[in-house]
């Protein structure tokens, strides 16, 4: 057994001794959880392969080794440009043989938009549960909704496990485009450089920015022009979209009314919002609908859970990486001060720099 691969194993063994004996004080239906947990991670280890051997090896698809190819400048740049760890992570790859690689399962009250936490060692408490395998989730996903909970489940096609162990590229990964897999690589690496248990709009802000400010960056380096902006600009009119309508949902839940009320109005929202979802696609996008399958399928509280956790504070660490002179170590070290902060100052700072001019 290669070395690199024993000293994985043993710390996915040693890590995983306080979560198991969790578990065990939990009960059975927690240490099933955290048993297929310990078991899909390893049979992704298990999947490994160095990708500097797939790149030599003749037999490798010329496809797969474009990509393979592309990821390894992208890994070099993240450590030797972003300052972003110098580690295995992203140097192997894994074919999982599946179209993600874990689903996450949301969940929330009937009238409430905040979801139900579970909270674990090292992670701290996270609005989901994930499982490697489908049919898991959906059994999870079923037993929720059989207590009268909102329920959502996602398709997961990275994760990072904070360092812990080297995290493989996936199959998942390489049915991005281009720039997409070079951007999740510099973010996944961000949450290894940094990481506040239990503050999730923090963490996810804080490796959108290291993504999008790496991904400038890259292209800048590499003569690449800028991205065209509107895709962005719909991603940002989408999510507003969806964030009034969370705002509206809020006000409706603390109205005091009847339960059979509060569901009308429920209801009303969603339809809202596909109507001003279908407007702004019509009026401002040319009737190209980059979310229709979103818009078009079930709407639930739970569904709107990930809206805004990704980037609310990015303005606020692209003032602080301006703060540092854009030096990176530096700009780290601020962060690094700024998560250090209890959590109620940590959000006054963040929402000061949003406020400065």
């Amino acid at each position: 057994m290669p070395p690199t691969y024993r000293s994985l194993l043993d710390r996915i063994q040693l890590s995983w001794v306080p979560l198991l004996l969790i578990a065990l004080l939990s009960g059975c239906s927690s240490l099933d959880y955290y048993s297929q947990l310990l078991d899909g991670q390893v049979d992704l280890l298990q999947r490994r392969q160095t990708i500097s051997q797939l790149l030599s090896n003749p037999q490798t698809d010329a496809q797969l080794r474009r990509r393979l190819a592309l990821s390894q400048q992208a890994r070099s740049f993240a450590s030797q440009h972003l300052a972003l760890p110098d580690n295995q992570s992203y140097r192997v790859y894994a074919d999982v043989q599946r179209p993600f690689v874990l689903w996450n399962v949301f969940a929330t009250p009937e009238f409430s938009l905040k979801p139900e936490l579970h909270c674990f060692p090292i992670a701290g408490c996270v609005a989901y549960l994930g499982y490697y395998q489908l049919g898991r989730a959906r059994g999870a996903a079923a037993l929720l909704k059989q207590q009268g909970l909102d329920v959502y489940m996602g398709g997961v096609e990275a994760y990072s496990t904070l360092g812990w162990f080297d995290d493989p590229l996936l199959n998942t990964m390489l049915r991005w485009s281009d720039e997409r897999l070079v951007s999740v690589i510099f973010h996944e690496l961000a949450h290894q450089q940094f990481y506040v248990a239990g503050d999730t709009e923090f963490n996810e802000s804080f490796a959108t920015f290291v993504e999008q400010q790496g991904l400038r960056q890259w292209r800048a380096e590499r003569g690449q022009s800028a991205a065209d902006p509107s895709a962005d600009q719909q991603r940002e009119q989408f999510t507003q979209l969806v964030l009034k309508t969370r705002a509206r949902l809020e006000t409706l839940y603390a109205s005091g009314q009847s339960a059979e009320q509060m569901r009308q109005g429920k209801q009303a929202e969603f339809d809202r919002l596909r109507a001003e979802y279908h407007d702004l696609r019509q009026r401002s996008w040319g009737g190209v609908g980059r979310y229709d399958g979103w818009i078009n399928s079930p709407i639930n509280n739970a569904k709107l859970l990930p809206f805004g956790l990704y980037d609310q504070w990015v303005p606020a660490f692209a003032k602080l990486f301006a703060e540092a002179n854009g030096d990176w170590p530096v700009f780290y070290q601020k962060v690094a001060k700024l998560g250090g902060l209890p959590a109620d100052q940590r959000k006054a700072a963040l929402e000061q720099r949003l406020m400065a001019n």
